[in-house]
């Protein structure tokens, strides 16, 4: 089943905030899908609803706690063990 979502929400992917379209349910053995129109250039998107968040709506009182996925730790280079020293 394929649901359109009017309005869009706005949500927090792993990939940045975007818009959330529609929603594909494939059934009960599978996770819900999200298609999300990526804020920062327009790319859409399928997200599995574990990696969707709704962003935090002051109006409405959703997400005040600002959950936010995790920022992706960068291996550390050589350099940065050269500046310590």
């Amino acid at each position: 089943m394929i649901h359109q979502l009017k309005p869009s929400i706005l949500v927090e992917t792993p990939l940045g905030t975007g818009q959330a379209l529609f929603l594909i349910d494939y059934g009960m053995h599978q996770n819900t899908c999200w298609v999300v129109a990526l804020q920062k250039d327009g790319v859409i998107k399928h997200f599995d609803c574990n990696d969707v968040i709704l962003s935090t709506n002051y109006t409405y009182g959703m997400n005040l706690r600002k959950n936010k996925f995790a920022e992706p730790k960068l291996p550390k280079s050589d350099d940065d063990e050269s500046k310590v020293a």
